[in-house]
This record gives C-alpha cells, sequence and structure tokens, in this order.
C-alpha cells in the first residue's frame, strides 16, 4: 500500500506533498471525497498503533463538541474518524509498511528520508 491522504482544500497537505515529490505509483486520496472505509482504517490503526495516533485534536469539530472536555476512548477515536474526515490528523502517507502521520517538521524529515532511501 502506498498511498497519501490528504484534503485537497488543506495548504499544509499541498505543501507538504510538493516537498515529499511522491513518486507516480503514490495513490492520492483526498479524504473529504473518499471518507475512510472501516477496513481502511483498521489497517491505519495497526500500522499507527492506535486511532488515537490517527485523531487530530486541532479539529474544529473537536473543539465544538468540546471533545476535549471528555476522556475518549479508542472505541470513540474509531467512530469519530469515520464519521467525518476532518478528525484525521494529515496528511498520512503509507507507504509499504510505514506510516507518516501529520504536518510536524520530524515527521515530514522522516518520510523524505524514508522516500530517498526505498
Amino acid at each position: 500500500m502506498r498511498t497519501f491522504y490528504s484534503l485537497n482544500s488543506c495548504n499544509t497537505c499541498q505543501r507538504i506533498h510538493r516537498e515529499l515529490d511522491l513518486p507516480s505509483h503514490v495513490e492520492f486520496i483526498n479524504i473529504k471525497e473518499e471518507p475512510f472505509t472501516a477496513e481502511t482504517l483498521e489497517r491505519l490503526k495497526k500500522l499507527s498503533g492506535s486511532y488515537e495516533a490517527l485523531f487530530s485534536k486541532r479539529a474544529q469539530l473537536y473543539k465544538k463538541r468540546n471533545l476535549n472536555e471528555r476522556q475518549l476512548s479508542e472505541e470513540s477515536y474509531k467512530s469519530l474518524l469515520l464519521e467525518h474526515y476532518t478528525f484525521l490528523k494529515r496528511p498520512v502517507l503509507v507507504y509499504d509498511e510505514r506510516i507518516f502521520i501529520g504536518n510536524s517538521k520530524s515527521v515530514v524529515a522522516d518520510a523524505k528520508k524514508w522516500l530517498d532511501e526505498h
């Protein structure tokens, strides 16, 4: 699996996409137009270790729903990720059995290094 999950309207995702200079064999998925299936989310969870690792606590809906005031379980994170694309920490790059989640400089640098080596 070689997939880049992002939001086409996200400037940060677009910048990272350009910076990584992804090979043509990487599939691009706009998460707004192609929501996750339970099966896809389960694969991402296995690679990341948890649903929480995939979850964005910066999402507007997270704050709007006051989810920051609740103790969320893994099942809650899973349900929210399946409910709305905005809860995904993005972008997410899956390259074979490696996953890179989010837009921090260190994650982007790690992804770039991985791609350069493979």
